[in-house]
């Protein structure tokens, strides 16, 4: 593996071992947990309340509704004017069946008056006001009414005083609308411009279509019903899934499950399996919150007996077993801390940290404890990652702090050593003696130390691995080959990508 370090030599930045730079305090640590100040019982988010849109099923009604009146009053009006244009064109065929009929008997007499030269076949014209009429007239001529006018006149319009057949209603009868077809046509062996009038009474037209209107009325309130009907149907089965997924909910609160098993429809099963991915998640989280509080009490748990029997025996060296031993209780409560404060902050995805300030500010805090050290940084300034400065300045903290107090004197840091990496690369190095490669799985444990000569907890490493990983982040140990010592890869997610948060925290 290749170091950056021979070509950045130029433009690296050092801290000296006698650096004064300001002082910046002791290591950085986990600060003390709040105890979850700012957590809401269900109780104040019930009082709170919940704001409500409204009812999907009622939305879904009121829009079947509004589109079965659009459509069924667009269609009935057009069936109606269809139908009524139907039967007032088959009754207007019978007026000039009628017409044709009076033009094709009519004659001219030698005094120049029209007549039939036989006898219309429609006995209603014979019978006075039954309703059916006929008129024939022309300028200066003497009309020619049927006998059924008995003796009211046909008042005909002279704007439709043309060859072609021309219909028309009119109202010149007093209760009894007319239905009028005229035509204006020249008699062989006369000159004059006879109309001929056909009149029927409106009533049995008026009735047909009052009939027809009734019956698209009754049909289409009736398929209007069905219709609806059908919607609160079909609105009940689809959402039939959403009130089971609410039953198996409240089964998980009553009957004590804890997944919902219950096949359901695709457009369904993605919510349920959100909201099974959710409970799994808690579920995890409660389980590594007891196995956490569990290995809490294991480690101080040893600690505790060493100093109760020290004290029971009057151990003459009973201030420095306390010392020691509270010291280690203390890296414990950290290490949990820490885990506990990077899993909370972890969820909300908004986290950065400008990873060379926090570099800079490890090593001045490392200098005034490690002063024959020499600490080189070199690499890109604008590297940023994807957790808190809190963490970062933890998982830095102990990876240079452990290179100053196992290397030989030299500690050179590298930030964004792989530009190309999904993940933001730290490399930490120095000049030690390094550790067997057969030992590096284990060095990551709790507790585990593999020079017992130097003074130590073994946590350091155990804590860099859990909150690196909380973020989704990875630490691997290889050589150094320009040092000769060991080479600590710290991979971090780069702000503004995917984060890669893993669901799961491995316990320690």
């Amino acid at each position: 593996m290749s170091s950056p370090r021979s070509a950045a030599l130029a433009t690296r930045s050092t801290i000296p071992p006698t650096s004064h730079a300001p002082d910046a305090g002791p290591v950085p640590g986990p600060p003390v947990d709040a105890g979850g100040a700012g957590a809401v019982t269900p109780e104040q988010a019930r009082a709170k309340g919940t704001k409500v849109e409204g009812s999907l099923a009622r939305r879904m009604m009121a829009i079947a509704a509004g589109w079965i009146a659009v459509l069924l009053l667009a269609g009935g009006f057009a069936l109606d004017r269809t139908l009524t244009n139907l039967v007032e064109r088959n009754f207007d065929d019978q007026l000039e069946y009628l017409l044709n009929a009076m033009i094709v008997t009519a004659e001219i007499d030698l005094d120049g008056e029209v007549y039939f030269n036989r006898v219309l076949g429609e006995p209603r014209f014979l019978e006075p006001n039954s309703g059916l009429y006929y008129q024939i007239s022309a300028p200066g001529k003497e009309g020619y009414p049927s006998r059924s006018l008995w003796d009211n006149t046909l008042e005909i319009r002279r704007d439709a005083d043309n060859f072609d057949p021309r219909f028309y209603d009119s109202q010149q009868f007093a209760d009894e609308p007319l239905r009028i077809a005229q035509r204006t046509v020249i008699l062989p062996d006369s000159d004059a411009r006879w109309t001929f009038a056909v009149a029927s009474a409106r009533q049995q037209l008026d009735d047909q279509i009052a009939r027809i209107r009734a019956i698209l009325v009754w049909s289409f309130a009736l398929l209007g019903l069905g219709l609806f009907a059908l919607a609160v149907l079909q609105n009940w089965i689809g959402l039939s899934p959403l009130r089971r997924v609410r039953a198996a909910i409240q089964d998980m609160r009553s009957a004590g499950a804890n997944r919902i098993d219950e096949p359901l429809p695709l457009e369904v099963q993605p919510l349920v399996e959100e909201v099974n991915a959710l409970l799994a998640h808690s579920e995890r989280q409660a389980e590594e919150a007891r196995t956490h509080a569990g290995n809490l009490a294991h480690a101080l748990k040893t600690p505790l007996t060493v100093l109760t029997n020290a004290a029971t025996a009057h151990d003459p060296k009973l201030s420095d077993l306390v010392c020691r031993e509270t010291k280690t209780m203390q890296r414990h409560v950290e290490h949990h801390l820490a885990r506990a404060r990077a899993v909370g902050r972890r969820a909300s995805g908004h986290s950065r940290a400008e990873i060379w300030p926090s570099v800079e500010s490890v090593l001045r805090a490392v200098t005034r404890i490690y002063e024959r050290t020499r600490f080189d940084l070199d690499g890109n300034k604008d590297a940023i990652a994807a957790m808190e400065r809190q963490d970062l300045d933890e998982i830095l903290g102990n990876l240079i702090e452990n290179a100053a107090k196992y290397g030989g004197g030299s500690v050179f840091v590298t930030v964004d050593a792989e530009p190309l990496s999904p993940h933001c690369v730290i490399w930490i190095e120095d000049d030690g003696m390094g550790i067997p490669e057969e030992e590096w799985p284990r060095i990551f444990d709790r507790g585990a130390r593999l020079d017992t000569g130097k003074p130590g907890t073994g946590l350091g490493l155990a804590i860099v691995r859990d909150v690196a990983e909380i973020y989704g982040g990875t630490v691997s140990l290889a050589e150094s080959e320009d040092l000769g010592g060991l080479l600590v890869k710290l991979a971090l997610p780069r702000a503004g990508g995917s984060s890669g948060f893993i669901e799961s925290v491995p316990s320690t």
